[in-house]
């Protein structure tokens, strides 16, 4: 038994110094990384570090033993770029000048039965009372009105009897000149888009744009603003038919069409009188060449109206001239749009016509009956759906096209 003392005793000696060896190495190991209450702030609300605290701690990233902690952190696909905003796209705009041949063109091909039906009753051998009294009714029938038909066939008559025309070039030289002469060349049929106050101070020109519900008004205001555009004019519009709850929202899309700010309200109800003060002062504010404003359509009663109109022009008065009123018109409700149209002339004022969907209708004489009834021009045509089909009026091209048929 005592031979073996020595044995365990080694033994012994050796197993103490291997947990000792053990225990070093566990000590060393666990100085490799931090413990979690000495590694850097942490802002809990987000989870990045503070680098308010740590400003170190924003290139800070933990390594695999043996490896190298790079100096900066590169995507993988390069640097990251900025993002672009989304490019805003606005269309360009058909000029104007050109347009109502496109008129001409539809005229011809509706086969327009007053210039038609007009050509066939000149060229006869021999007109008769009979063949006059056709004349006047196909004019009647055009809308021409009662006053320029007979007019129109004192002329005719006049000019058949003296030059004794019958060949049919002739005769449609003769109805061309005397259409002509009743549409009246001579009217200022241009758009004011210049303004200044008493004082020589620049201004935008301010166009009031009204109307009944129905005739295509708003539409027609965002056609309008494509022409003012396409002729290189700054725009503001006023949406200040705030008694149809979709008329702001439909001018403030056909503006953003064309990169052109809209002024509205957002509330229920809002005075128009106000939204047209403030979309004139911003007109003012960003120096744009013309505010175009468009109004309720609402024709209740004359009195109702006139109030309503006459406080939106003396607002609007107080900030800048009011340079044009003009009224949209239906040409196809004949003699009911001129009753609607007469209304509005004695209220607001009305500088100039605008008829819609002239296209639609082959009668044309809407447009002298118009003019004859109110003393003002037809200084604007719609000539179908499509956002650039509106053109200034010219009284030949209109005549061309009614003969064309």
């Amino acid at each position: 038994m005592n031979d073996l003392l020595p044995l365990w005793i080694t033994l012994a000696v050796l197993l103490l110094a291997g947990l000792g060896f053990v225990g070093v190495s566990a000590s060393r190991r666990s100085k490799t990384l931090p413990p979690a209450d000495r590694r850097p702030e942490i802002d809990g609300a987000d989870g990045h570090a503070d680098l308010d605290e740590d400003p170190a701690a924003a290139g800070a990233v933990d390594t695999l033993p043996g490896q190298d902690r790079p100096d900066t952190l590169d995507h993988p696909a390069g640097p990251v770029a900025p993002t672009a905003e989304p490019e805003v796209l606005v269309d360009v705009p058909e000029p104007p000048a050109g347009r109502l041949v496109r008129l001409r063109e539809r005229l011809a091909r509706s086969g327009s039965p007053l210039g038609t039906r007009l050509l066939a009753v000149l060229s006869r051998d021999h007109l008769t009372e009979d063949d006059w009294d056709e004349l006047e009714e196909t004019l009647l029938l055009a809308d021409m009105g009662a006053g320029p038909a007979g007019e129109l066939i004192d002329d005719l008559r006049t000019q058949v009897r003296v030059q004794g025309v019958k060949d049919a070039a002739g005769v449609r030289a003769m109805l061309r000149g005397a259409l002509v002469t009743l549409v009246d060349p001579t009217l200022d049929r241009s758009l004011s888009t210049t303004a200044t106050t008493t004082d020589g101070t620049k201004v935008p020109a301010v166009v009031l744009v009204v109307g009944v519900n129905g005739t295509g008004k708003t539409t027609t205001v965002g056609k309008l603003t494509r022409v003012l555009v396409a002729d290189g004019n700054q725009v503001v519009l006023g949406a200040a038919d705030t008694f149809r709850a979709a008329a702001a929202d439909q001018l403030t899309t056909w503006g953003a069409r064309v990169g052109v700010e809209t002024i509205r309200s957002f509330k229920d109800g809002a005075d128009p009188a106000a939204v047209a003060f403030d979309a004139v002062r911003a007109g003012k504010e960003r120096g744009v060449d013309v505010v175009l404003v468009d109004t309720a359509g609402r024709l209740q009663n004359k009195a109702g109206l006139m109030d309503e109109l006459g406080k939106i022009s003396r607002v609007i008065t107080k900030e800048a001239p009011l340079s044009e009123v003009l009224l949209v018109l239906d040409a196809t409700t004949g003699q009911n749009g001129l009753n609607q149209a007469r209304v509005f002339a004695e209220v607001a004022g009305v500088t100039g016509i605008v008829l819609t969907k002239l296209d639609g209708t082959a009668k044309g004489g809407i447009v002298v009956a118009v003019q004859r009834e109110l003393g003002v021009p037809v200084k604007l045509v719609g000539l179908g759906e499509g956002p650039d089909d509106l053109a200034p009026f010219d009284p030949e091209e209109f005549v061309d096209g009614l003969l064309q048929g």
